[in-house]
């Protein structure tokens, strides 16, 4: 079964996770972080793409750029995990995979949801328990984006830069942004969409990707589609009543004391098997309609 074509659309910011495989460590020495990091920028210069954000986890890697080609992060992220499988291969003489297979993304929403995604990624150290604030773990880009350090690594993004008017007051403004942690429901949002190659964003965001591209950008609804069940008998002389459009109708019972004796009962209830319901559309057609439901009732009688 061919596998989903990656959500990518140029310009719109793009999160993306890469995993060791079976989540095994694919970062063993500080050496390693700055390989990658400088690895980083080469491609990213190369193929065009901003990062915006960044961290480096030991056995995986979140990464926000937006590109102006919609391949160009595929291109990046192909050549620098070859490059850096060859280099942790060839260092602690091993072999195989390092990566657990495609890198995993999602289009980002830039309205309520980019500044949202990096602190999801500068706060993963936090979450993962490895410090208590994203200052003190060095292989990230918060102190680029919060602090003002010279980090070549970073292209800030216009909603950044629109934090404040100069570097003082954006750098600060950010660092308001990571006094509350972010709410459970966004950041399983976030996991949702970038596990399953979703949009992240509101439901027109996620049409408009859909629409852009001619994929389905979200969820679709879980479980089997309703079973389309056979209509009874009943029903079928339903759909037939419906169809003439008049409330006259005529109940018609057999009468056990004389077999071929046909009762007219406008109240009467009677079982299924001894009544047709019949409704009148045409007085003119009344006489035809009667007989063919009085021919098939004698015939059930048999």
């Amino acid at each position: 079964m061919p596998r989903c074509a990656r959500l990518a659309l140029p310009n719109v910011p793009l999160h993306i996770i890469q995993r060791g495989n079976n989540r095994q460590a694919c970062f063993f020495a500080d050496e390693d972080y700055r390989v990658y990091l400088d690895w980083l920028g080469e491609y990213a210069d190369k193929t065009g793409c901003q990062i915006h954000a960044y961290v480096l986890m030991t056995n995986h890697v979140h990464l926000l750029m937006s590109a102006a080609q919609p391949a160009a992060s595929g291109a990046l992220m192909k050549a620098l995990g070859q490059r850096y499988v060859q280099y942790v291969n060839r260092t602690y003489r091993r072999s195989g995979t390092l990566w657990e297979g495609r890198f995993r993304s999602c289009p980002t929403q830039e309205e309520n949801y980019l500044l949202a995604c990096q602190r999801y990624i500068e706060l993963n150290p936090v979450r993962a328990g490895m410090v208590e604030h994203p200052a003190e773990y060095r292989w990230t880009s918060y102190r680029g984006n919060a602090q003002g350090e010279a980090d070549p690594l970073l292209k800030p993004h216009s909603l950044y830069l629109a934090l404040g008017t100069d570097a003082a007051s954006r750098e600060e403004a950010y660092r308001a942004l990571f006094r509350y942690e972010l709410e459970p429901g966004l950041v399983d949002e976030i996991r949702r969409a970038t596990n399953g190659n979703y949009a992240l964003g509101h439901a027109a965001f996620a049409e408009q990707v859909s629409a852009a591209l001619g994929q389905r950008a979200a969820p679709g609804k879980s479980g089997r589609p309703r079973r389309v069940t056979e209509p009874e008998s009943g029903e079928l002389f339903g759909e037939c009543s419906q169809s003439w459009s008049v409330p006259n109708a005529i109940k018609l019972s057999h009468n056990p004391l004389n077999p071929n004796k046909i009762n007219e009962s406008p109240t009467g209830l009677v079982s299924h098997e001894e009544q047709i319901l019949v409704q009148i559309t045409d007085p003119a057609h009344e006489a035809s309609i009667r007989t063919a439901r009085l021919n098939v009732l004698s015939d059930s009688i048999q």
